[in-house]
């Protein structure tokens, strides 16, 4: 009896707690009317310890889609009102966007009172704030504007850059104005960024990053994201791995952190733009991946639990949630993961929920915007279905309303806002130690701005003083942008154990060195020291950093750098990048050392790269030095030999090498009839020569039929697959052991295009069989992973190359049809069984892109 009794209560128990649990998720409506904010914030769930507070709503703010906080901690908000207020977007070109500043007067965490920085704008977009005023980018353009008299109303507007988000289409133009801690403001979507030098603005290039927004780590790391792959960064700094002219890096810059896209919503969503696609909505119309994936946002203060810290937050509108990812460091590599699968960080059962900014507060809250709407596709991708089930749902109005959230602890209690522009330079220097990243940001910030000479020797004392990491890192930073770097400084804070603080501090020696001989002896040996027993993240920056040195001296310190993390793409790209004109010098010692006789995947990897760009930089005394350096002797060729042949030979398949180089006469290596290359491979190479009495027509034979783009994408895959797929499938396509099948003569890649890019984007698990022989582990690897973060051109470019490879013939595969079969598999989200993808291809009227 009584044990009945026991077993009736924990029944019981269970019962209570299963009802509270469900109690504790709002229940979804068939319909989406629009609430009130209060009412908005009974559709919340929330990650346990945490509680979302409303900041500002309509008629405070309108369509907020960006913000960020002021000196004194005032909330700036970028409201496109012309946004969608009907399903046509008719009015975007009414100016009657704004920037408005919101003020917490009474410091309750709520805000009182709104001005209007600056009205009639036509769809604003974003916002940098700098001393005095703002960059603002509104009607396809950057504009500076200023508030004269400190009233928070604009006084002056100047049109700063024309070219800046001139596309105009809110999901594909530049956005984000992001002041990183190097002190440049970076943009998404964008190739361009600004930096105040010397009192003048200066405008340079950089490489195109994301989407929509844009964030940075404790070390000034660049995040952001594209609505297709949530969570993208640079492990290197911005230009750094351009500078090789002769080499096209694949790592280091738009680096895929997760191909995790699962989404887990706790509402329908079948007003999704893609929703008629099998496999975008689930069986309860619910998005199974992201569509919309944006403005991701590195946390980076105390006020959350310890754990949070680092981590990655990424808003997905469309399913009216916010992923939390935890970021992981290998080395020189970041990697992230989904801490909670199966449930979001944040979601809501209000379908016009519609995340679109977020941003670090001042108090260490994570502030949201908003934008409270039912459509938020533009109206130049919104599809039929979308609009049918737009209009059908009663989602296209209202407009105008819109919401600030702030996430915090659930102890958490407002604090008071900052007072930076009245702060003291000791004031400001002793926020750079501040537990809040935002605090630090500004600090820095406002050191650089005012550029009193005052504050330099309290920020060097700072950096050799016990203070931490962090603060020094910042200290170096704000120096630099004061333009009171001291070299003797930096040189002292390589022998520190910090890696990242070493790093900033090499990247700011190269620029001074280049002027000064004995600065750059100084470096050179420090390099050369610190080189022969750096760990790989150490090593990436001291490879980057080699570019400034001599020829001999930079090979010098590569060469161990090499030897020691050689089989990491991202380090050999690094190399590369500080190789310009310096290929032959390298190629010249490697030929030479004792630790490359033995061949490994990384070595062969790099020397043909090595090879690629020595042919890309012309010099013919160089190449034909080379072809000198392989006629080998009596123990036949070597596999240096054999590498960098086959790598002129690849060249050799592009067009715009025909004939490249003029030699005064055939080198005697041609006339060898145990040349290891087959006939094909032969001829493309014998194409890169001109000599007297010969001169090549162009040729692809190595590229099978491609024409003359397609023997491009062909050269061009041939380094993609080296640094992606080389490791599993070899450079030869023979496949290696334990790791993946041949690609040579394999059905996969000789097959449907349609079904070779899906194996990509997915990723595919064993047993595989190819050419009559079964493939499984422990012979392979048991899964392919995904590679639906690296952009269409790149996979089409591989996949090229793979089709017309070691024997493969098979007609090209275009960007275009990658980025189709991408769009029409949206909501795969596991990887392909051979069975399953062959079934899907019968069953699945996939089309063409051409339908």
């Amino acid at each position: 009896m009584l044990r009945n009794l026991f077993i009736g209560a924990v029944v019981g128990l269970v019962l209570l707690s299963s009802c509270e649990k469900r109690k504790s998720i709002p229940v979804e409506t068939e319909d989406s009317p629009a609430r009130s904010p209060e009412e908005e914030l009974e559709t919340f769930v929330l990650e346990e310890g945490f509680k979302i507070q409303l900041v500002a709503s309509e008629p405070l703010v309108q369509d907020p889609v960006a913000l960020s906080f002021d000196e004194d901690g005032r909330l700036w908000v970028v409201e496109m009102r012309a946004f969608m207020t009907d399903i046509e977007g008719s009015e975007e070109h009414l100016p009657i966007g704004r920037i408005s500043v919101l003020e917490d007067l009474d410091g309750d965490g709520v805000m009182d009172k709104g001005t209007v920085y600056l009205d009639s704008l036509v769809m604003p977009r974003a916002l940098g704030l700098v001393r005095g005023g703002a960059l603002v980018a509104e009607n396809n353009a950057l504009w500076m504007t200023e508030d004269l008299d400190g009233d928070l109303v604009a006084d002056t507007k100047v049109l700063f850059d024309s070219t800046y988000s001139a596309n105009g289409i809110p999901e594909h133009s530049d956005n984000g104005l992001l002041r990183a801690m190097d002190n440049w403001y970076y943009s998404a979507k964008s190739k361009i960024r600004y930096k105040q030098i010397a009192g003048e603005w200066v405008r340079d290039s950089t490489e195109a990053r994301g989407q929509w927004g844009i964030s940075q780590d404790d070390q000034g790391r660049l995040y952001y994201n594209y609505n297709w792959s949530q969570l993208h960064g640079d492990l290197v700094p911005a230009n750094y791995l351009s500078r090789n002219a002769n080499h096209k890096p694949s790592t280091g810059i738009d680096h895929g952190l997760t191909i995790d896209r699962k989404v887990f919503p706790i509402r329908s969503n079948p007003a999704v733009n893609r929703g008629y696609i099998p496999g975008t909505l689930d069986e309860r119309n619910r998005l199974l991946e992201f569509t919309a994936a944006c403005s991701p946002l590195v946390y980076r203060s105390s006020v959350f639990p310890e754990e949070y810290y680092g981590n990655v937050f990424v808003a997905e509108p469309a399913g009216n949630l916010i992923k939390r990812n935890v970021v992981e460091e290998q080395g020189a590599i970041l990697t992230a993961f989904d801490p909670n699968p199966g449930r979001e960080f944040l979601a809501s059962t209000d379908e016009r929920f519609r995340p679109t900014n977020t941003a670090l507060g001042p108090d260490g809250g994570l502030y949201i915007t908003d934008m409270y709407r039912g459509l938020v596709q533009h109206g130049s991708y919104v599809t039929p279905y979308l609009k049918e089930q737009t209009i059908e749902r009663g989602l296209v109005l209202p407009v105008h309303l819109g919401r600030i959230w702030r996430i915090v602890p659930e102890d958490w209690e407002p604090k008071p806002a900052p007072n930076y522009s009245q702060a003291s330079l000791e004031q400001l220097i002793e926020a750079l130690s501040h537990e809040n990243g935002w605090h630090r940001d500004m600090a820095q910030r406002l050191l650089v701005e005012r550029n009193d000479p005052e504050a330099v020797k309290p920020l060097q004392a700072l950096i050799q003083s016990d203070a931490s990491n962090l603060a020094k890192l910042h200290a170096v930073w704000a120096l630099e942008g004061m333009g009171v770097v001291d070299s003797e400084l930096l040189l002292a804070v390589l022998d520190e154990d910090d890696v990242p603080l070493k790093a900033a501090s090499l990247r700011l020696l190269e620029e001074k060195a280049q002027g000064d001989p004995v600065l750059l002896e100084k470096l050179q040996s420090k390099i050369t020291v610190l080189a022969k027993q750096a760990g790989q993240k150490e090593a990436l920056q001291l490879a980057l950093s080699s570019h400034v040195l001599a020829a001999e001296k930079s090979v010098e310190a590569l060469k161990p750098i090499l030897v020691t993390h050689g089989e990491e793409p991202l380090i050999r790209d690094a190399v590369m990048s500080s190789l310009e004109d310096k290929e032959f010098v390298m190629m010249r010692a490697l030929w030479e050392d004792p630790a490359w006789k033995e061949p490994s995947m990384g070595k062969e990897i790099f020397l043909e790269t090595l090879t690629t760009s020595l042919v890309k930089n012309g010099d013919a005394e160089q190449i034909a030095e080379l072809l000198a350096m392989i006629e080998g002797g009596d123990s036949g060729y070597t596999w240096m030999d054999k590498v960098a042949l086959n790598g002129m030979a690849i060249q050799a398949g592009d067009p715009e090498y025909t004939g490249f180089v003029t030699l005064s006469r055939e080198p005697s290596l041609f006339s060898k009839k145990d040349l290891p290359l087959e006939g094909e491979k032969f001829s493309s190479l014998q194409s890169l020569f001109t000599w007297p009495g010969h001169r090549p027509e162009p040729v692809a034979a190595a590229t099978g039929l491609l024409d003359e783009g397609a023997r491009k994408q062909f050269t061009e895959g041939r380094q993609k697959y080296l640094t992606t797929c080389a490791g599993c499938h070899g450079s030869d396509g023979k496949g290696a052991t334990r790791m993946g099948p041949p690609l040579a003569g394999s059905e996969w890649v000789l097959g449907d295009e349609k079904r070779l890019a899906l194996i990509l984007l997915h990723g595919m698990e064993g047993p595989l069989e190819v050419a009559g022989k079964t493939y499984d582990a422990p012979e392979i690897l048991p899964v392919m992973p995904s590679h639906s973060t690296m952009d269409d051109g790149s996979i089409a470019a591989i996949l090229t190359y793979i089709r017309n490879e070691w024997g493969n013939q098979a007609p090209a595969i275009s960007g275009r049809t990658v980025s189709f079969t991408r769009h029409r598999s949206q909501g795969r989200v596991y990887p392909w069984s051979a069975p399953e993808l062959n079934e899907h291809m019968e069953k699945q009227s996939i089309g063409s892109p051409e339908e």
